[in-house]
């Protein structure tokens, strides 16, 4: 039994040696030099939600609260307000220029104004009874709603209203996602929009800013070109 053993041993030595690995004839010149220290390091990931989220969180923001008082479940953000001297005029730049639907009008005769509830919302499966409908698009989120103050359209000393981006500055300017913001400042261009800034002006490209009939701004943006024009300061 030992001799057959060793037999077979020397036997396992002698394929091992034969099928060794062959060596580089012209081994490659290294250019670099491989610090060993490096390898030994245990291996760090950087998880880029994690930085995300480290700037958004309460100690980067002070005065940020993180838990939501339970009482404010239910909120959320439904309208923003903007005064408008002659509606027939705004109400043809949102809806024909702007693509917005009208979801609701309130008339206030006693008072004398008229409000009007505008945003990107399919009207079609709106209720068809009036008070429903107001609660269907009070139920809906970023509207814009335009207030008309009756004879204001055809007051001459009527000086329409501050945009707040003269001084006194307070209110800036709303907001619209596009789908290409260089193809729709085209199109706005061909109707006639007046523009504050177009994407190629100034220091920050890809964004473009217009007004509407009383002057008020509207940032344009798309997803795409506003995460990559903004990246230097979201990280």
């Amino acid at each position: 039994m030992a001799s057959s053993s060793l037999t077979a041993t020397s036997a396992f030595r002698c394929l091992a040696t034969t099928f060794q690995r062959p060596r580089l004839l012209n081994p490659l010149t290294t250019h670099f030099t491989l610090n060993p220290k490096i390898f030994n390091q245990p291996r760090r990931f950087i998880s880029t939600s994690i930085t995300m989220a480290a700037k958004e969180s309460a100690d980067k923001n002070p005065g940020l609260h993180t838990s939501v008082d339970e009482a404010t479940k239910g909120y959320f953000l439904q309208q923003t307000m903007l005064r408008v001297k002659d509606p027939k005029v705004s109400l043809d730049f949102y809806s024909r220029i702007m693509g917005m639907s009208l979801l609701k009008r309130l008339d206030f005769e006693d008072l004398k104004f008229t409000l009007y509830f505008l945003g990107y919302e399919e009207t079609s499966s709106a209720p068809s009874e009036a008070t429903e409908r107001t609660a269907w698009t009070f139920g809906h989120k970023a509207l814009l709603e335009l207030t008309h103050n009756w004879g204001t359209e055809s007051d001459p000393d009527s000086k329409g209203y501050h945009n707040g981006n003269s001084e006194p500055r307070g209110f800036g300017h709303i907001g619209v996602t596009v789908d290409d913001v260089h193809k729709a400042c085209k199109r706005f261009e061909s109707l006639g929009v007046e523009f504050v800034k177009k994407p190629d002006d100034g220091k920050i490209k890809d964004i473009a800013f217009i007004k509407d009939p009383d002057g008020y701004w509207i940032e344009i943006f798309d997803t795409t070109n506003i995460a990559k024009t903004t990246a230097h300061a979201a990280v």
